[in-house]
Formats: C-alpha cells, sequence, structure tokens
C-alpha cells in the first residue's frame, strides 16, 4: 500500500546512525538487556519515475576508468559528444540532435550556467569524485524539485560522492595517480571525515597536467602523412572541491564549494597541412551552493537552493588576421524555493520559484555589459496509483536584461507546459508503457544577442517540441545464471524552431544573428542491459544502446540543402560494455560506434565523413593490504589505433594508454 510519507520507528542495537534523526531511549539495565536507541526515518513518499532516465553509478561507473564525465556520457543513447581533440580538448553535449544550449547540467542538485554562450566543458568533471551520471529526456519525474529543472529540454545529473561511514569508521581517505599517453601525469585526492553523528565532510582535490602530443594523420592529394604530431594540445589544470554533509530531524542539508583553474592549449584545426596554431586560453571557475530540505510535516515538505558562481575566461589568438587578447567576466546569482504538498495518498502538487541574475563584463570595444533578471515559477501536480503514474507541469519564465551600451534585449515572458504518463498494463508482468510531451525554449545567449559586430538584440527564444513514446522491461531472476534484465525502447519526434543561426550582413566579414532555423526529427534509442553470475566467483554484465535518427533542416525550401540531415548528427550510433569480475579481477570492454554524417549543411560527397568506431579495453586488480584497499588497472583506448575526427580537421587520438593506481584507506 503507497502512503504519502515514511514515518516508522526502528529499534537498533548500534548506538548511533549518522544518517537518520535519534531519540534517546533507556531500556531497563540487567545481564539480558542493553540500551536501545529508538530511530525516527523521515522521508517523502517516493514517485515511481514516470520518464525513468539512463544512469551509470557505482561500480559500472568506476570499471569505465574514464577520464572525464563527457568521456562516460557516450555509452548514453541518443547523445552526441562533440570532441575537439586531447586531454585539453573541448567537450560538449548534444541530446537527440536539439543543440548542446538545450541540454542542462546539473551538479548535486544545481543548474551549471553559463550566460556567456550556454556551452558547458564537461571535460572539466572528473569522475575521481562522482557517485552517478543521469541523463533525463523531458525532465526528472520528482515534484520537489526547483523551477529550474523544468526548464530544459534533456537534463544531465551529476551526483559527486557523499561520505557514508560504517559503525566506528572517522575516516576514509582515497588516493589516486593515472599517468600514460600524452605526458599524463594525474594525481588525485579524496578526503573524507566524520565530524559528528549527523555531519560529514568531504574535500576533493585533482591535479591534471599532459602535454597532449599525439601522432595523427591527414589526407594529401597523393596519400596520407603519418608523420604529423598533433600540437600546442598542452594542460594544466587544478581542481579543489570542499562539501559538507548534514541530516535534521525530518530532512538533510549540503553545502559545497567549487574551484578549478587551468590554462591549455588550442591547437586548432587542420586544414591544407597548416596545423601550427599557437592559441592559449585560462579559465578560472568558481562557485559556492547550498542545499536545504526539510518535511515539515508529513503533507508538507521544503527545499531551498542557493549559489554564486564566478568564472574568468581569458583567450588569447595571437597568430589570426586580427590579434586576439581578450578576457571575459562572468557573475551569477540564484536562489529556489521549492514546495510539495501531499494532497492525498495518491495526489502531490508542487509550486517552485527560482530567482538568478548573470552580468558579464569584457575589455573588448563596445561591448554592451549585459545583466540579465531571470524568474521561472513552475506548477505540477502528479498522481500514482499501483500501475498508473501522470505528471503535469507548467513553467512561467520571465526575463528582463539591461545594457551600459547598446541596445538591450526587450522583455520576454514565455510559458510552457509539459504532460508524461506512465502505465503497467499487467500487474504480474514488469513491462511499462511511457509517453511524454513537453514544449520548452533556451534563450538567447549573451554572446547571440550582444557580442560586438555579430549579436541581434531581438532574437526570440528557440523552442523545441517533443513527443515520446516508450515501452520499458525490467526484472530480476534471484538464484538464477541469468540474474537481471532490462529493455528499453523509445520513438520520438521533436521540433526545434526558431533555431539561431549566424548569416552574413552587409559583407562576409560581418555576420549576424537572426532566427531561421526549423528543424525536424526522428528517432529510436534502444537501450538492454543484463546480468549473469555463471560461477561463484564469476560475474558479467553487458550494456548495448543504440539510437537511429533523422534530423532534416526544414529552413528554406529554396536552398539546395532543404530537407538533408544537419550536421554531424549520424543516422546510426550505439555503444556496448561488458564487465567481467572474477574474485580479486575486472575486465571491461566498451565499444562506441557513429556512423556516416556529413559536415556541413549540404549532403553532398565532398561532405560525407565516414563512420567511425572505438574500442576501450581495461583490466584491473584489487588486494586488500591490512586497512588499504589497492586498485591496479591498465588501460588500452581506441585499441584498433583507428584515426578519426568528431568533428572535422580537429584529429582525434590514435592507440594510447592509461595506467591507474588508487588506494582506499
Amino acid at each position: 500500500m503507497r502512503i504519502p510519507l515514511l514515518r516508522s520507528t526502528l529499534y537498533l542495537v548500534l548506538a548511533g546512525c549518522p544518517a537518520m534523526s535519534l531519540k534517546a531511549q533507556q531500556q531497563p539495565d540487567s545481564s539480558r538487556t542493553k540500551d536501545l536507541r529508538e530511530v525516527s526515518v523521515t522521508a517523502p513518499r517516493s514517485n515511481r519515475e514516470v520518464s525513468p532516465g539512463q544512469q551509470l553509478k557505482g561500480a559500472e561507473l568506476q570499471r569505465l576508468n574514464s577520464q572525464s564525465v563527457a568521456d562516460a556520457l557516450r555509452y548514453f543513447s541518443g547523445i552526441q559528444i562533440k570532441d575537439y581533440g586531447g586531454i585539453g580538448g573541448l567537450k560538449t553535449v548534444d541530446v537527440r540532435s536539439m543543440g548542446s544550449n538545450h541540454t542542462g547540467v546539473f551538479y548535486d542538485g544545481i543548474q551549471l550556467g553559463n550566460a556567456q554562450n550556454g556551452v558547458i566543458d564537461l571535460g572539466r568533471f572528473s569522475l575521481d569524485n562522482m557517485e552517478e551520471i543521469a541523463l533525463y529526456n523531458g525532465q526528472k519525474s520528482n515534484i520537489l524539485q526547483p523551477a529550474k529543472d523544468y526548464s530544459s529540454a534533456a537534463a544531465i545529473y551529476l551526483t559527486s560522492l557523499k561520505p557514508r561511514f560504517a559503525e566506528g569508521e572517522q575516516r576514509h581517505v582515497k588516493g589516486t595517480v593515472k599517468t600514460g599517453s600524452f605526458g599524463l601525469f594525474n594525481p588525485s585526492l579524496l578526503w573524507q571525515e566524520k565530524i559528528s553523528r549527523r555531519v560529514g565532510a568531504s574535500l576533493s582535490a585533482e591535479w591534471v597536467n599532459a602535454n597532449g602530443q599525439y601522432k595523427f594523420r591527414y589526407q594529401k592529394q597523393k596519400g596520407y602523412d603519418t608523420t604529423a604530431v598533433r600540437k600546442n594540445t598542452d594542460i594544466n589544470a587544478i581542481r579543489l572541491e570542499g562539501a559538507l554533509h548534514g541530516v535534521i530531524n525530518g530532512g538533510e542539508w549540503n553545502g559545497k564549494v567549487y574551484f578549478y583553474d587551468s590554462e591549455r592549449g588550442l591547437p586548432g584545426f587542420v586544414v591544407n597541412n597548416v596545423f601550427g596554431h599557437i592559441d592559449r586560453q585560462w579559465d578560472r571557475n568558481f562557485f559556492v551552493q547550498s542545499s536545504w530540505r526539510k518535511d515539515f510535516s508529513p503533507r508538507y515538505t521544503l527545499l531551498l537552493n542557493g549559489k554564486y558562481a564566478y568564472d574568468y575566461t581569458h583567450y588569447l589568438a595571437p597568430d589570426t588576421v586580427r590579434y586576439v587578447d581578450n578576457r571575459y567576466h562572468q557573475q551569477e546569482a540564484y536562489f529556489s524555493a521549492a514546495n510539495q504538498f501531499v494532497l492525498t495518498n495518491w495526489w502531490h502538487l508542487g509550486l517552485s520559484g527560482d530567482f538568478q541574475w548573470n552580468k558579464m563584463t569584457a575589455d573588448m570595444t563596445n561591448f554592451s555589459y549585459p545583466q540579465r533578471f531571470t524568474t521561472l515559477v513552475a506548477l505540477a501536480s502528479s498522481v500514482n496509483f499501483k500501475r498508473f503514474s501522470a505528471q503535469a507541469s507548467l513553467l512561467n519564465t520571465i526575463m528582463n536584461e539591461e545594457t551600459k551600451k547598446n541596445a538591450a534585449a526587450p522583455f520576454k515572458r514565455e510559458l510552457t507546459p509539459a504532460v508524461f504518463v506512465s502505465w503497467q498494463p499487467f500487474g504480474s508482468v514488469p513491462f511499462t508503457w511511457r509517453s511524454f510531451y513537453k514544449r520548452i525554449f533556451r534563450m538567447p545567449t549573451f554572446n547571440d544577442l550582444y557580442y560586438t559586430d555579430l549579436g541581434n538584440s531581438n532574437l526570440k527564444p528557440e523552442y523545441t517540441t517533443q513527443y515520446n513514446t516508450g515501452l520499458t522491461f525490467n526484472h530480476t531472476f534471484p538464484g538464477q545464471t541469468l540474474q537481471e534484465l532490462g529493455l528499453e525502447t523509445d520513438a520520438y519526434y521533436i521540433e526545434v524552431t526558431d533555431k539561431i543561426v549566424a548569416v552574413p550582413a552587409a559583407s562576409q566579414f560581418r555576420w549576424t544573428m537572426m532566427n531561421l532555423g526549423f528543424v525536424k526529427i526522428k528517432g529510436v534509442d534502444v537501450k538492454a542491459k543484463a546480468v549473469w553470475k555463471v560461477l561463484d566467483e564469476l560475474l558479467l554484465s553487458t550494456r548495448a544502446t543504440y539510437t537511429f535518427q533523422e534530423a532534416r533542416d526544414f529552413t528554406d525550401k529554396s536552398e539546395l540543402f532543404y530537407g538533408d540531415q544537419i550536421p554531424y548528427i549520424p543516422k546510426h550510433s550505439g555503444s556496448l560494455i561488458f564487465g567481467a569480475d572474477y574474485g580479486a579481477w575486472d575486465l571491461n570492454y566498451s565499444f562506441i560506434y557513429t556512423g556516416e554524417r556529413y559536415n556541413a549543411k549540404k549532403n553532398n560527397p565532398e561532405n560525407y565523413m565516414q563512420p567511425w568506431y572505438t574500442s576501450d579495453i581495461t583490466l584491473t586488480y584489487n588486494r586488500r593490504v591490512r586497512q588499504a584497499k589497492w586498485r591496479l588497472s591498465a588501460q588500452v583506448n581506441n585499441l584498433f589505433n583507428q584515426y578519426y575526427d568528431v568533428v572535422l580537421s580537429y584529429p582525434m587520438p590514435g592507440r594510447n594508454f592509461k595506467f591507474i593506481v588508487s588506494v582506499n584507506i
């Protein structure tokens, strides 16, 4: 039977439980009795996910040994990673061909922002401090969430490791060192401390240093030359994170401080045998954020979030026709209050209000110095029965901007709905049908609106309208060789309207941003997973994804590329992960395939790009020595040494190696 709130009383022999609220309860003292504590556990009723996401977590995430979050996301269906090459290269994500700006990225429940260009570089988030990565199409099926969580066409949630301690534990320390190809030296440290029964702290530090150089192959008129070396690919980066996690009666809180500082070379594109770029970029990112949740009663819960962020970018391009040496400063302040009301056992209501302030300055000539004030209000409702769930939401976005110079963008107000439905037709069969509709938009970035000689302050939002239907089957088989089997398939249709594109203005040297694009996207995503226990010590696991996608440009019938596939979107793509655990040994094989695609709007032979695939393999040995757990890994990436470009003229590395040593105390 489902109840609106779980409020149970458990009697534990253990004297302390840091993750729960405690009340002292004295028991009679005798030779046969012990002092027991009454533990009151309070938690909101968990709703069935109407639209389940894709997750990588725990041992499965650890076995990948990926360098960054972007590397791990490649194994999700319906997703394309734009990788500009090397360890320090920019890495952005595109979900279902809607564009990078339509994907929100949330870190520990609060969105990462970039008002300048809307792009989040996923390469600067390491997996050494990551507990889970999840991708949701549409939005999470959660009523208690900030209005920001309703504001993206798709969302990626990154969850960092939280300190958890068994009885008698006071401290966890994990040290890791990665080395290998590209001159890589990458040490990291994770320290977790139990401050009290209710408060835990963690500190994560990482240094990445590499020259980034690797051989690549580029085409000449009479064949291939394999002697070229990718240069100006070095990176020197430091990441520091500190966090506090606490438990209160009927709730929890956390606070986080994040700092990232890097200098990297930008090797640029390779064309006409020119690949000696010397562009440089310096980034400094800082944010502090906090979250607080409390169940005030069985029928009311409040969630508060707050954040302040400061980002600095210095870009130097001394070898261009027009010398570029620019510095950009961004500030962001954010506050959110989310409320959940349990009206009945099966009906929940959510009301969220967010406010965000963005400001940008730069040392560019005639820069506008914009400020943006954004207010979001979301009203959501969900119903949950035994085999049927539904959620509907309505998001109101109000945006006002100010500038010191030039015209500011006009006042904007947008109202956007979403509806999600899930139904299990047969109670005895773990088979679920689910569908959703969502209309949402992305606001133009500061670059779109105000970039000198390029921006257009009168741009309209870029809309996406999504229709999705799918089937899910998940079942476990206790005591059987096949222990777990899961299958998911989704069919979707998406329209992107008023797409923002750059077009020539008075001359080829002066461009402007305009609302011109119209794209229709049709696709199918398939995900499958299985776990086998072959022997007492041998556990096998597989995870496979496949995506078929048609993303066609229907902007202008007079254009030769009308109806063609948009650039860099393959019709066929997929991935495979195979893992084997035997005693102290772990083996992981991963495969990624990206089909044929085109690098320009016109789908002709000159713009054709061949399919590419990579295979990575990792062998890991685990050993406990006294109180320390050692983990030794050897990894070969791009096992078959394939030369390929994810983005034209940005060659990717061939076969490369990595060795990882970690110790957990």
